[in-house]
């Protein structure tokens, strides 16, 4: 119980970033012209914000299906990373539990809850579980809930008052903290570099591009380094 206290406590500086987040998916999904219910369907499904936030503007531009899919899958692909990096954490455990980490596996519970483990390498795995689930207790409701008022008061707010900068402030801090190593450091500069440089490209798609380009140039820089520890060595 203290492990799954300590979760939600260390997630609850996430709400200020979560909920304008939330509610800006909400107005987006009335400005599409999503009910209610197809909005909240939407955010229980997917779980992955900015992918929701990517198909629904691409699907507002009449993009191409193939490229909707393409560009929220591509979106994801982080999410695969997530997983290959708590799966050290996770993998042994009954298949349960590992659905469960796996649908709430978002960013605010992978940033927190891979930092708490490094932090303290010597918690069980039922200690990992609460903490996670501590987690995933302060952020899977905030963004549910969050998506409702937005829709409820899409009339009122629209996506010009500001409220998109949710979405940058949410992710710089959570990558922030996680930029520990040089193939990090490289990710995310490639990544963000990239995108700046393929703003213009049709349906969004720069951010594809500049995805796809940061996770080489880390595996490049890893690769590098591990290269030089070897020889070294």
């Amino acid at each position: 119980m203290f492990m799954f206290r300590r979760g939600m406590g260390h997630a609850l500086p996430f709400v200020v970033m979560i909920v304008p987040f939330a509610v800006l998916f909400g107005v987006v999904s009335r400005e599409a012209g999503l009910a209610m219910g197809e909005a909240i369907v939407f955010s229980m499904v997917v779980v992955a914000g900015t992918a929701q936030f990517t198909a629904l503007q691409l699907m507002m531009d009449n993009a191409p299906l193939a490229i909707v899919i393409a560009s929220a899958l591509a979106v994801n692909l982080r999410l695969v990373m997530y997983s290959a990096s708590i799966n050290p954490h996770f993998g042994h455990a009954p298949r349960w539990m590992r659905a469960v980490v796996a649908y709430l596996l978002v960013d605010q519970t992978y940033a927190q809850s891979i930092v708490e483990f490094d932090r303290t390498p010597n918690l069980t795995l039922f200690q990992k579980f609460a903490y996670f689930m501590g987690n995933g207790a302060v952020v899977y409701p905030l963004w549910l809930i969050g998506t409702a008022v937005g829709v409820q008061m899409g009339q009122v707010i629209t996506t010009d008052g500001g409220l998109d900068f949710a979405l940058p402030i949410a992710f710089l801090a959570m990558v922030g903290p996680m930029l520990r190593t040089p193939a990090h450091l490289a990710a995310a500069f490639t990544a963000a570099t990239l995108s700046l440089i393929c703003f213009d490209v049709p349906y969004d798609l720069g951010l594809i591009i500049g995805g796809l380009g940061g996770m080489s140039a880390g595996a490049w820089v890893e690769k590098s380094f591990h290269r030089i520890k070897t020889y070294d060595g």
